[in-house]
């Protein structure tokens, strides 16, 4: 710990410009000096010389990596804060053995689950598709599923995934779940049936995945698991984009294989300007906002000040 006005702390990935406005970072204004980052840096000999000094680092989710190479050249970095009290993109064993702290914040069920029905109702109802032909000059060109009575299928069955459940629910919505350890007095808890992971692609007519993201989930729906569903039925993502084979489910897009996807993870992110997903008429796409929402980012910078102010005062608070 420096302290005395003596810390450097760098918050990273500050696309809005809202850190400062969200966070109480006065409070911690006689001990340490303040630098927001505003745009993503993903090339690693940038990144390290913009961090160079850095004692304390506020990671915005996943955004940044820090691998045991990263972690090892920011010889100053004593405490690395991340949004969430979970990050894949951080080693936390390299971050163990160099003796730097890792803490979290809360991060509110709410906004990622709304934002799931928002791209369920836009892909669904060609909502994107119809505004653009609208501003275009055009007038009704489409025609899309009512949701009452139609199947949901939810994939994960956590805080994420039973909010949306429920959400199906009072759509008037059949609702079917699984995971791989789900526990079916979870899933009929929220008036979903567990089935299998094959009879949920087969009947469901909306699939959205609540997942994290590990090993065991990377990659968990693929060409086959695409082919199982019908070609009227709509894939939803608001997880973790390596949990769905990419270049599958374009192929499957452009093949008529399923409806639409409604996306907002990637593989890559922020997504290539030059990928197809960009530009598919069945696709909508929205650039990571699941958790981007007011209500979010005060929790995520407010806490995110109590972690630095904790861990200044010696007794560090949500130590992942």
């Amino acid at each position: 710990m420096t302290g005395a006005a003596g810390t450097k702390v760098v918050v990273l990935d500050d696309y809005q410009d809202v850190a400062r406005h969200f966070g109480p970072w006065e409070q911690l204004a006689d001990a340490i000096e303040l630098t927001v980052v505003g745009d993503h840096i993903a090339d690693t000999e940038e990144l390290l010389a913009r961090l160079a000094g850095a004692h304390v680092i506020v990671a915005m989710r996943e955004r940044t990596p820090f691998d045991r190479q990263r972690l090892e050249r920011l010889t100053d970095l004593r405490l690395l804060v991340t949004t969430g009290m979970a990050n894949t993109a951080i080693d936390m064993e390299a971050a163990k053995d160099l003796g730097i702290t890792v803490c979290g914040t809360a991060s509110p069920p709410g906004p990622p689950a709304e934002l799931t029905w928002a791209l369920i109702l836009a892909i669904t109802r060609n909502v994107c598709r119809e505004d653009q032909a609208v501003r275009a000059g055009g007038w009704q060109h489409t025609i899309g599923p009512e949701l009452e009575g139609r199947t949901l299928g939810v994939i994960g069955m956590g805080r994420l995934g039973s909010r949306v459940a429920a959400f199906g629910k009072a759509f008037g919505m059949r609702l079917l779940a699984w995971s791989t350890n789900l526990d079916p007095a979870a899933a009929a808890a929220v008036g979903a049936e567990a089935v299998s992971k094959q009879t949920l692609l087969a009947d469901a007519d909306v699939v959205t995945l609540h997942l994290r993201l590990s090993d065991r989930t990377r990659g968990i729906i693929g060409a086959a698991d695409l082919a199982t569903m019908r070609p009227t039925a709509y894939l939803v993502n608001t997880s973790r984009g390596p949990l769905i084979d990419e270049q599958a489910l374009v192929q499957a897009l452009r093949a008529g294989q399923i409806a639409g996807a409604g996306l907002d993870v990637f593989e890559t992110e922020p997504l290539p300007l030059n990928h197809p997903l960009r530009c598919m008429p069945n696709v909508v796409v929205t650039p990571h906002l699941g958790y981007v929402s007011t209500g979010s980012y005060a929790t995520y910078y407010r806490e995110a000040v109590e972690d630095i102010a904790a861990w200044l005062a010696g007794s560090p608070v949500r130590v992942l």
